[in-house]
């Protein structure tokens, strides 16, 4: 992982700041917040701030040095609602901001670390489910992002694991008195660069992709699953289930009555179906994913806790800040479940957002077929995953 911790303690040097941790407390909460982005326009474009009660506007720093020298730091921020977070790359030039604009006497406050602190953070919390294991979700907030660990006796394994924050699933097996055994993808990711291979690199985890990966080029060995194959990790199974539709080699992974389903069945909707053959050969693979949730999700209890590989502003964590739901509230909940194999293609390939930031390289790194060094992975990534086709 990359080391930013000094950058992170300068940037709240003598200025009022909050660590992301607490950003992401307000986020899950809706606090209403005001967000000042001092960055360039194309770097606050590219990536930005967002989320329930967050209005975002770019002012460039430049702007606050010519007010120090001229003075009106609060004119520059007349038009925007206080409470005022300011953020930047690394918390340093927002922090500057935030000193002139309580020395003007502004409600505003600066983010320490600043935008890469934010995609650093990342979060481990028990999940409450019905298992023979214990089961932990990892939530990356600035993304979305989710992994899991599941610990059973003095073995671990892995799922969905990001690259840039591999060290954090080693550290927490150790706490807990285990090792990785295994390191596993569900299907070939577009949004983030896998963790899988780095894991392998630095443990004794064997890496594992879905069977449906070799035709895609899978450019690295690997142990491969198709739909029915095993895992054991001490005393508990984890069996494949083939969901073909996000893209062709989708897996989910059954656990006793949990199963994590990747990209194909989120809280808020269902997987994109255009990330892998795009819009020619969208209404295809949709027409697979329909298939995957009506007869290899859909069919089973309505008490199967489902456990995703992605949640957007849209999804509503449980009490314990965790992403997961009953599958019979998801049926209930979601239109998309529900409607006929025409209407629910029609919904798949419409109105879809923007496809995830570098999705082509990211892919090209997670086949093994580019590589890419620690910082140029971390820089891939950043954003939203946008792996969503929202209900």
């Amino acid at each position: 992982m990359i080391d930013r911790s000094d950058d992170a303690d300068r940037s709240g040097d003598g200025v009022d700041s909050i660590a992301p941790e607490e950003l992401a407390d307000r986020l899950r909460s809706g606090d209403e917040l005001t967000v000042l982005d001092v960055r360039d326009r194309d770097e606050f474009e590219r990536w930005h701030l967002e989320g329930e009660g967050l209005e975002a506007v770019q002012i460039p720093h430049m702007k606050f040095i010519q007010a120090e020298a001229t003075g009106g730091a609060d004119d520059l921020v007349a038009d925007l609602e206080e409470p005022i977070l300011a953020v930047c790359g690394h918390g340093e030039a927002s922090a500057h901001a935030v000193s002139l604009l309580r020395e003007a006497g502004v409600d505003a406050r600066n983010l320490a670390g600043g935008m890469d602190a934010w995609a650093d953070l990342y979060v481990a919390r028990e999940l409450d489910v019905d298992a023979p294991a214990t089961v932990l979700q990892y939530d990356r907030p600035s993304s979305g992002c989710l992994a899991y660990l599941i610990v059973s006796g003095d073995e671990a394994v892995v799922i969905d694991p990001l690259r840039a924050l591999a060290d954090r699933y080693v550290a927490t097996a150790a706490d807990r008195g285990a090792e990785l055994v295994y390191a596993v993808d569900t299907h070939v990711h577009a949004d983030h660069v896998s963790g899988v291979r780095d894991l392998a690199s630095r443990t004794d985890a064997e890496p594992v992709v879905p069977e449906g990966a070799r035709d895609r080029g899978l450019a690295f060995d690997a142990r491969t699953l198709g739909d029915g194959d095993e895992l054991h990790v001490g005393e508990a199974t984890l069996t494949a289930v083939a969901t073909p539709g996000h893209t062709t080699e989708s897996l989910s992974f059954r656990l006793g009555d949990v199963l994590f389903t990747g990209d194909t069945l989120f809280l808020e909707g269902v997987g994109r179906p255009d990330l892998e053959g795009g819009s020619e050969e969208a209404p295809a693979a949709a027409r697979r994913l329909y298939e995957s949730l009506q007869h290899r999700i859909l069919e089973r209890p309505d008490e199967t806790t489902i456990a995703p590989g992605h949640y957007s502003d849209a999804a509503d964590p449980r009490d314990d800040g965790t992403y997961a739901a009953r599958l019979g509230d998801l049926r209930d909940r979601l239109a998309a479940l529900s409607l006929s194999e025409d209407e629910f293609v029609d919904r798949a390939t419409s109105d879809l957002p923007p496809r995830p930031a570098n999705d082509e390289r990211i892919v090209a790194a997670n086949l093994g077929l580019e590589a890419v060094d620690e910082e140029t992975a971390f820089e891939l990534e950043l954003g939203p995953n946008n792996c969503a086709v929202a209900d």
